[in-house]
């Protein structure tokens, strides 16, 4: 599902710019992603749009502290935690979009998440949203985690 992700992110510069869902598939399908993956992508990037849209933006802006339920801390891990709360501290993701992340990361089923795919889903919250990221959160969801060396999306 993630390399789906990231080929959506890399081939179409916006959301509005994919083509219709049956052409959508067929194009995925034609590059050689497997159809239960392109299932789960469509589904995943479903509940998405889904949660951004029932997401109304506040003008107050949170200075309060994200406390996180047991399940979530199972769910994410620390790693992942821990780049939220950074990302959210370097004014990097609103309160707003912090909660998108962790809805859509706890929506993959996979415990704890790998740091990788948790890059992934802000990369994919941020593009849904239209919105390109700073040159400084560029870096950290693309920076290998093994050796500080870029590395290619897929």
């Amino acid at each position: 599902m993630f390399d789906i992700l990231v080929y959506l992110y890399e081939t179409y510069y916006r959301p509005d710019a994919c083509p219709d869902t049956a052409a959508l598939v067929k194009k995925l399908s034609a590059v050689g992603f497997p159809e239960d993956e392109i299932s789960e992508a469509l589904d995943w990037l479903t509940g998405l749009a889904n949660t951004t849209d029932q997401s109304l933006p506040s003008p107050l802006s949170s200075s309060g502290f994200r406390v996180y339920a047991g399940v979530e801390l199972a769910a994410l891990g620390t790693e992942a935690v821990g780049f939220v709360q950074f990302l959210e501290s370097a004014g990097l993701l609103s309160s707003l979009q912090r909660e998108i992340v962790i809805e859509r990361a706890l929506a993959v089923n996979e415990s704890p998440l790998p740091l990788n795919k948790l890059r992934i889903i802000v990369l994919m919250m941020l593009w849904s949203q239209g919105a390109e990221p700073d040159m400084l959160m560029f870096d950290e969801l693309l920076l290998s985690d093994d050796d500080n060396r870029p590395r290619l999306l897929h």
